[in-house]
């Protein structure tokens, strides 16, 4: 970058974190202390201002950046991931939504607990919720070191190790002193910058190409060097067979993941209603919609435009494709409009992993305070408010996040992501369709169902190809692979559904109809619920 872009792109993060702060700093004032008013806003948010925080938590930097650039790369096979982030919500619209609303209080073991003994119940998916919720932070704040590091010049290994110690802080912050209400807030300017800076993309795309589709995606298979091909499916997940079902994994981890991540499932509870929380899904799809697509657009613009190799010679992984197309876009390397659109891109996607950072840290501080905490505490000892000790576990997750992110700075993060996803679609998606559908679903089967799905999902990514025994591993010079495939989701998410049924059916435990009957109605009718 040049002096000019760092400048202008550092007075634009500038600007963010100071409006954000200044939200937050407003949201504490007002706040009244109650658990309800920490970690669900009151449940005084309106569809739509719901719907917009649930696209600035799920539209992330690795889908802004990370998946325009497998486009650009890859050409129809990078396509595969955007249809698999887009896909998911339709299993949450279905089967999630309006339910996990009406059945819980705050976190994803409410809706199990409810019919289970709690203390087990609770512990086994406060364990899972948090261990999603690391994964998923650590990879955003190794995401922010090397996105700022590389757009503010730092190559420097203290310039990361700042960016990532700034990034913790501030997230912090956030949470520990505004909670749902200011972190949802951050996540809805977040979603409206991010959708507009796409928009304004996109339509820069389409005018240089005087909005022929067509021409674009030619011009895209020309210069990526594969022709025809760039176009067809196979390009990076048709080589063999061990390919093809590790992109069937990942797609199942895609796809069924998002309906077990419990920093989304906590937005439901931010509502007044069920009917509230259905429409917010609602506004969700169409907002993460309509930015997926333009994702596609920018994806083949970058190859059309900027060209693979020079995508790939900037970032070996394509996470700079949206940043360069901008600069292209605006005039290239040296011009005011180059200058300003790579800014605007940088600080976009700066403010991105700040609100998803924000939202992940709250999801899983709620975890530590309401269930684990709640379940381990000494009975007879003085309970503390949970609301302290959610503030409390937002500093140590934000400290352990920020101890991992430095550890793991100079690695590939991008199997983090991944895990995450297959974690929740292994541990939290098997335990919540059974308590919500399963009328003979019993305490013994919610645990192994969880612990079932949440240690195959964990182990079988140590002895993955992603840990070590190949050269892009994150320990190439150690050789513990023994699983082919990156992700474990084709193999850790059945066995996440065969041991909660394994569990019930040998479980000598009677399962309560009463409350099953309760859940059911409560469930489909809103009747009872907080």
């Amino acid at each position: 970058m040049t002096g000019e872009q760092q400048t202008l792109a550092l007075l634009l993060f500038s600007g963010f974190v100071a409006v954000t702060l200044a939200i937050t700093t407003w949201v504490s004032r007002k706040r009244r202390g109650s658990a309800e008013e920490f970690y669900a806003g009151g449940r005084l948010f309106s569809p739509m201002e719901n719907g917009f925080a649930i696209a600035g938590d799920y539209m992330s930097a690795a889908s802004f950046l990370g998946a325009t650039g497998l486009i650009a790369l890859f050409g129809y096979d990078g396509l595969l991931y955007v249809v698999g982030f887009l896909v998911a919500w339709l299993v949450v619209l279905l089967l999630v939504a309006e339910l996990v609303r009406n059945c819980g209080r705050f976190t994803l073991a409410d809706v199990v607990a409810a019919r289970m003994r709690e203390r087990p119940v609770r512990i086994a998916a406060g364990t899972s919720s948090v261990t999603v919720s690391v994964l998923y932070l650590v990879a955003q704040m190794v995401g922010a070191g090397s996105l700022v590091a590389l757009l503010l010049g730092g190559t420097s290994g203290a310039a990361r190790a700042w960016t990532v110690i700034g990034v913790g802080a501030l997230m912090v912050i956030y949470v520990s002193l505004g909670g749902m209400r200011a972190t949802t807030w951050i996540q809805i300017v977040k979603a409206v910058l991010l959708l507009g800076g796409t928009i304004a993309l996109t339509v820069l795309v389409l005018v240089r190409f005087h909005g022929d589709l067509d021409r674009l995606l030619l011009t895209a298979a020309e210069r990526s060097g594969h022709g025809e091909a760039f176009l067809a499916p196979g390009l990076k997940y048709g080589g063999d067979w061990t390919a093809r079902f590790d992109f069937i994994s990942l797609g199942l981890a895609l796809v069924l993941g998002t309906a077990g991540l419990p920093h989304i499932l906590s937005r439901f509870y931010t509502v007044p209603t069920a009917r509230a929380a259905r429409r917010s899904v609602v506004w969700a799809v169409g907002l993460i919609g309509g930015f997926y697509l333009m994702t596609i657009v920018l994806g083949f613009g970058a190859a059309a435009i900027v060209g693979p190799h020079a995508v790939r010679g900037s970032n070996a992984a394509g996470n700079t494709a949206v940043p360069l197309l901008a600069l292209d876009l605006g005039g290239g390397a040296g011009s005011t409009g180059g200058t300003v659109l790579f800014a605007v891109v940088a600080a976009v996607a700066f403010a991105t992993i700040l609100a998803v950072v924000a939202g992940i840290t709250l999801a899983s501080s709620a975890s530590v305070a309401h269930d684990l905490y709640a379940s381990l505490r000494r009975r007879g000892g003085k309970p503390r408010s949970e609301v302290a000790v959610a503030r409390v576990a937002a500093v140590g997750v934000g400290v352990v996040a920020i101890a991992l992110g430095l550890l793991a700075r100079d690695l590939n993060v991008a199997f983090l992501v991944g895990l995450a996803f297959a974690v929740a679609a292994s541990a939290n998606l098997p335990v919540l369709l059974y308590s919500l559908f399963w009328r003979g679903f019993t305490t013994r089967g919610a645990v192994w169902a969880v612990y079932g799905g949440l240690v195959p999902a964990v182990v079988l990514v140590v002895l993955s190809p992603v840990v070590s025994g190949s050269p892009d591993s994150l320990f190439p010079n150690v050789d513990l692979q023994y699983f082919p495939l990156q992700n474990p989701g084709l193999v850790s998410i059945p066995l996440g559904f065969l041991a909660g049924w394994l569990g019930t059916v040998t479980a000598a435990e009677v399962p309560d109809e009463a409350k099953h009957a309760e859940t059911e109605v409560r469930s489909l009718t809103g009747a009872g619920a907080a």
